[in-house]
């Protein structure tokens, strides 16, 4: 680590979340290889709460080259020097920073207080009444610029001496200001939106008990979400919740004294209890307001759809298609209904419904191309869902996050209850994906007037998060629902699609081993399946598939045959070493250029979403120092530069788990099947893996691991409150 001492000269940016780019005249360095910038402006980036150009600053982080800007200094902490000796307190008393404070009181206020005036003034405002000549309203004047000056430094480093770290304090002082101690001293946890629980459950710990009130109350909420998010319910029972605080946390408390915390935190309306069921408060009004607008829209009267026949048979004969009878009714209730489901499996014609929908309402209601954006809206949970979506229509479609405007810093949606967007038609692809919080943001953010229709597939994997929307709003019976059942053959020998309804029936047929045009089974025992995916995917090789072509689905990361083993073994097949590809090690992985990657977690600003797929085009070291690297990711076109510390936000994606791949869809697919996978084989997870493929699939394992697994149906069981909702609620028409 580099230190630089000396002010700032110049903002060039400096960005809410504190970020700065500004000029900086270095005064002096302890380090002799920057002894040449010494009494020159030079470049610095970095983390700054409110830069000063009157103050003295000490930052320490890395000098070193720019591929665009030049040389930077790019530093990872700072300390505003305080002014030492009398001539140093002098200046700084008499600059712009200090009210009412000239260079002749500054002298007179050094004379009288000595060399610690400056920490005598925030002690006692009434010890600069000892100064000659002082008045009342100065000394008042003086003493607050001077707290107001020490007060953001103060609040820095009591953070930084309670263990967090610069970016951390930056980040709290940023967000809650003034309130940063108090809640520090208050509820330590009331960081937690910004802050790792853990992390401020370690500092909490380090200056009170394992079994402290505060603590148990804070860590009881905390092993509810983490319980919810991992089982996807939306509220639990007592023994769940004692089960969680054990694991999640090693607190052990008897049933009554678990009784005791839910009535405080019950009072304090952070959990609502109804009979048995107990909800973190946000998701039981996530439901409520889930339930209340959709009978509310409900209310809405169907649209009348003139010569609809008539505009169906036109467009029948413009694309060349012809849709059957439930493909016809599902488009004719989707236009009519103010809420409508779609549902089907793969190969039953979900897309060209959703295209013919699109198409008809663009003709009935005569839209120009310029009202088609302001009116319709096509969402998708994922970046690859959404280009799906776009296209299938020819028309614009986006992830939900960036539809609502997310802010990742702050967790928050730009669109919202205050704040909606007016389009009347909202087509939302790959529901069964969408979580109770995205649905109740999703619903928030538009009119309540607006038509929105919901396609998927009922019988896909879950959400990631808490809830079971697509399932529950079906169950209610209350909504439009069409279920595309119809299965349309790519050819005569096709049999993916049928397969996967086989899978979702339980109803396998003997021949499911039999080779067919899209679809092989191949035998192989666990100990020989990297062996027999290296074969496969060098006869693919050999055939003229390209990485991009195919991909492999897992259901796990861990074990001899999970992803990550996978991942290393398939990286030596598509993209193996050599002299002319530059590489990056991260922890125990190693990154090279044209390297296939997953994105792990949504970052708007850079248009690349969770489940987004890329290729490393470039590993550019910074002064042949690899831990300022910089990779440069392309994704479709879109290219986002990484730095080293960011590459947790990245894996390698030969091989993804199956749930990363919903919304997506793939020509060629191979799905492992082996006992090594026990935990996470169940007939959802591989109906959604086989669906995933389009024009091939190649099942390697082992038959009674397949057999074990279409006959699991543990995730059949969420716990949601939602459809009790929708069922109980009255709206007055």
């Amino acid at each position: 680590m580099q230190k630089i001492i000396g002010k700032i000269k110049t903002t060039i940016f400096q960005a809410n979340s504190g970020f700065f780019v500004g000029t900086f005249r270095v005064k002096e360095t302890p380090n002799e290889e920057l002894k040449d910038i010494v009494n020159k402006t030079i470049t610095v980036t970095g983390l700054i709460l409110e830069p000063n150009e009157e103050e003295l600053y000490e930052l320490n982080g890395t000098y070193q080259k720019h591929d665009r800007y030049g040389y930077q200094f790019q530093f990872q902490s700072y300390d505003k020097k305080i002014p030492e000796g009398k001539d140093g307190i002098i200046d700084f008393l008499a600059s712009p920073l200090i009210k009412d404070c000239g260079i002749k009181t500054a002298t007179q206020i050094v004379n009288t207080l000595g060399e610690n005036a400056l920490e005598l003034i925030k002690e006692n405002q009434e010890n600069l009444l000892l100064v000659p000549g002082m008045t009342l309203k100065r000394a008042a004047n003086i003493y607050l610029s001077v707290l107001a000056h020490s007060k953001i430094d103060d609040m820095l480093i009591t953070l930084k001496n309670k263990g967090f770290s610069i970016s951390e304090a930056t980040k709290l002082v940023k967000i809650y200001q003034d309130k940063t101690l108090v809640f520090l001293d208050e509820n330590i946890y009331y960081f937690k939106e910004y802050i790792s629980f853990d992390k401020l459950d370690r500092i909490f710990l380090t200056n009170n008990e394992f079994l402290d009130s505060l603590r148990l109350l804070e860590c009881t909420l905390e092993a509810m979400e983490r319980k919810c998010n991992s089982t996807g319910d939306t509220y639990l029972n007592v023994l769940e919740i004692l089960d969680s605080l054990k694991s999640y946390f090693k607190i052990i408390i008897t049933e009554d004294e678990l009784l005791s915390i839910l009535k405080t935190l019950q009072s304090k309306k952070q959990i609502v209890w109804e009979d048995d069921k107990i909800f973190l408060q946000k998701y039981y009004e996530m439901e409520d307001a889930i339930a209340h607008v959709l009978k509310r829209k409900l209310t809405y009267p169907k649209k009348q759809l003139n010569k609809f026949n008539e505009k169906l048979e036109e467009l029948e004969k413009l694309l060349g298609v012809k849709y059957n009878n439930e493909q016809k009714e599902a488009i004719k209730k989707a236009l009519e209904n103010p809420v409508s489901i779609i549902s089907g499996g793969p190969g039953t014609g979900k897309t060209t419904i959703v295209n013919a929908i699109t198409k008809l309402y663009i003709e009935l209601y005569r839209l120009s191309p310029i009202d088609i954006t302001s009116i319709i809206a096509l969402i998708a949970p994922t970046g690859r869902a959404a280009k799906k979506l776009s296209n299938s229509t020819n028309l614009p479609a986006m992830t939900i996050h960036r539809y609502l405007k997310w802010n990742k810093d702050t967790n928050d949606f730009g669109v919202n209850e205050d704040n909606k967007n007016y389009h009347k038609l909202i087509i939302v692809d790959e529901t069964s994906m969408i979580d109770t919080y995205l649905f109740s943001s999703l619903l928030k953010g538009t009119l309540e007037s607006s038509q929105i229709i919901l396609v998927g597939d009922t019988f896909q994997l879950p959400s990631v998060g808490p809830g079971l929307i697509l399932n529950d709003l079906v169950n209610s019976n209350l909504f439009s629902f069409n279920e595309l059942k119809t299965i349309y053959r790519q050819s005569e020998n096709s049999y993916i699609p049928f397969l996967a309804k086989e899978i979702k029936e339980h109803l396998l047929d003997k021949e499911f081993k039999d080779k067919k045009d899209d679809y092989n089974f191949i035998d192989c025992d666990s100990k020989n399946l990297k062996e027999l995916l290296k074969k496969i995917i060098k006869k693919s090789i050999q055939k003229g598939l390209k990485v991009d072509d195919i991909q492999i689905l897992a259901p796990m990361y861990k074990g001899e045959n999970g992803i990550d083993n996978l991942n290393f073994v398939l990286q030596e097949l598509f993209n193996p070493s050599d002299e002319f590809k530059k590489e990056l090690t991260y922890f125990d992985t190693i990154y090279r250029e044209n390297d296939k990657v997953l994105q792990l977690v949504n970052n708007p600003d850079c248009n690349v979403y969770n489940g987004d797929i890329g290729y490393i085009v470039s590993i550019d070291e910074k002064n042949g120092n690899k831990n300022n690297a910089q990779v440069t990711i392309d994704f479709d076109g879109n290219l986002v530069i990484y730095n080293k510390e960011d590459l947790n936000n990245i894996k390698h994606a030969y091989a993804i788990t199956i749930h990363k791949s919903q919304g997506s869809e793939f020509p060629h697919v191979i799905l492992p099947i082996s006992k090594n996978y026990y935990k996470m084989l169940y007939n959802k997870l591989i109906y959604t893996g086989v669906s995933r493929a389009k024009k091939s699939l190649v099942i390697i394992g082992e038959e009674q691991a397949f057999l074990m697994a279409i006959n699991n149906d543990y995730a059949a069981n969420r716990k949601t409150n939602l459809l009790n909702k929708l069922l109980e609620i009255k709206i007055e028409v």
